[in-house]
């Protein structure tokens, strides 16, 4: 299948956040994009960053088709639209696929076959501008697309029965998010690959290799609740300013 070579220049970068999860592991009765960390919801921290982003043309945040909290949350006052950049999409699937793909579907008259789409968890409120503008900057001129990633830096174990195995961490990377790739191209992918964890999986099955560009430990995912305290230290505004310190030295990176 040929890639697009369309120019940058003419096509557009747009955000997917898929929200539909109920975050079993968190043993909470609140999925974990609504739990408050650093004083807002969690997925209005997400929000909050694709909508004051420059290289971001809108914003789509795909709901569970029953999902109550989020109404409930803006009539408190405790969810906010940063601008009118955002759309909520109430079309969830089972699965994280399951909503990228009935997202993709419900913004087809929106967008083009050759605009970028950033897919995003809902549960990583640690992304910042910074990062951001490094993925869309590094894959901008890409003919596949690519995703924010980290290099294992630990030893990896693999346990099989009783036996425990060392596993050379060289060339391995922690997959993270946004994974950004052409709406046509993703669209099929995910189509033909229903049995993906994640949208680079699908890419990467129709024979592709994505670009990989180094994130940060503060776009990690919270997935059980210890994680919480991680993103506390990164994002809240008491802990002097850790996330500031950490969106600089990510500047020093570039």
């Amino acid at each position: 299948m040929p890639v697009s070579t369309q120019s940058p220049k003419t096509v557009r970068c747009f955000a997917l956040i898929p929200a539909a999860g109920v975050g079993q592991r968190m043993n909470t009765d609140v999925p974990k994009q609504y739990l408050s960390v650093a004083g807002k919801p969690v997925l209005q921290h997400v929000m909050d960053v694709f909508c004051a982003s420059p290289e971001i043309a809108h914003v789509y945040v795909v709901l569970g088709l029953r999902d109550t909290w989020m109404d409930a949350l803006i009539l408190s006052g405790e969810m906010r639209f940063p601008s009118d950049r955002l759309t909520l999409l109430r079309c969830g699937g089972k699965t994280r696929r399951d909503s990228v793909l009935n997202g993709l579907s419900a913004i087809s008259g929106k967008v083009s076959l050759e605009d970028w789409i950033l897919v995003h968890d809902a549960a990583r409120p640690g992304l910042t501008s910074h990062l951001l503008k490094r993925l869309v900057d590094a894959v901008g001129n890409d003919q596949v697309g690519g995703m924010l990633a980290l290099p294992v830096a630990d030893t990896v174990k693999r346990k099989n029965g009783h036996r425990v195995d060392t596993v050379p961490r060289d060339n391995l990377w922690l997959a993270q998010t946004p994974q950004m790739f052409r709406y046509a191209l993703l669209s099929r992918a995910l189509r033909e690959h229903p049995d993906v964890t994640d949208e680079s999986a699908a890419i990467e099955s129709m024979g592709f290799s994505p670009v990989l560009v180094e994130g940060h430990l503060c776009n990690s995912k919270i997935t059980r609740p210890e994680d919480m305290a991680l993103l506390e230290m990164f994002i809240h505004p008491k802990e002097k300013d850790a996330k500031h310190k950490a969106c600089s030295c990510i500047k020093e990176l570039t």
